[in-house]
């Protein structure tokens, strides 16, 4: 289980851009501008992040890779680990990206449709450099799969996908919940606990971030890293002020120098 450790939780701010600019709406529609993404990847690791993620949201949909001079400009800023998704189809479109400046790659879509990929980036770069994102959607009484940034829907179970995964070597699990995205009403706990329980690699949580003490939910149902966006872009929370009351929560959390 993901947090059944006492290594020190991650704060991680997501960078969800399209056409070189960060864009956040609410259950992955109405995208509103929320900045540069070089610019607030520099601010975020200056005020104490873990880590940064970067996901072109309109790589996959407009049949491309991640935008390589925007990643270049952003690694440049950064001395804090950087996940990049958008597009990875292949070994080689990885390669890319992490000669571009990138600690790690995010993969989505693609492993839904040839789960071999994961195998394969795992066996080239190992499993450390291998992120897998999985959108899920509530459905029934379970949670199903969700690709290209929400648009297309699978009739296949997104534990069991994160389980899956984890087995063919991704090294961490970046866990959405399409129902809370962007609506600042906290993450699916219940989708948090039974995923951390399912997989024996570290679960990101992302979706539903609206005050500290969601981070702190978040860490308690099991998830090694919390993500958050919205809130962080519009200034409602700042990384040092939730390291704060994560730390007054007795959740284990690395404090800036």
């Amino acid at each position: 289980m993901s947090g059944a450790t006492d290594l020190k939780v991650r704060l991680v701010p997501c960078l969800d851009v399209r056409d070189g600019r960060i864009v956040k709406g609410t259950r992955f529609v109405n995208l509103a501008d929320a900045g540069d993404p070089v610019e607030a990847a520099a601010r975020y690791a200056g005020d104490g992040a873990d880590e940064i993620v970067y996901l072109d949201i309109s790589a996959t949909p407009e049949g491309r890779s991640a935008v390589r001079e925007v990643i270049e400009r952003t690694a440049r800023s950064l001395f804090v680990p950087l996940t990049v998704g958008g597009g990875v189809r292949s070994c080689a479109d990885a390669e890319r990206l992490l000669r571009a400046g990138a600690d790690r790659v995010s993969v989505n879509s693609a492993a839904v449709e040839r789960p071999e990929l994961l195998d394969e980036l795992a066996r080239a770069f190992g499993s450390q450099c291998v992120v897998l994102a999985v959108d899920a959607i509530r459905e029934g009484g379970g949670w199903k799969l969700r690709t290209e940034a929400g648009r297309r829907a699978w009739d296949q179970d997104a534990l069991a996908w994160s389980k899956e995964g984890s087995q063919r070597g991704a090294g961490e699990i970046l866990l959405t919940s399409i129902d809370r995205d962007g609506t600042g009403l906290g993450y699916d706990l219940k989708l948090l606990e039974e995923a951390a329980g399912a997989v024996e690699v570290p679960l990101i949580a992302s979706g539903g971030v609206g005050v500290y003490e969601h981070l702190v939910q978040g860490a308690r149902a099991g998830a090694a890293a919390l993500l958050a966006a919205g809130t962080f872009h519009r200034g409602e929370l700042t990384i040092p002020g939730a390291k704060k009351a994560l730390a007054l929560a007795g959740v284990p959390v690395r404090m800036a120098a």
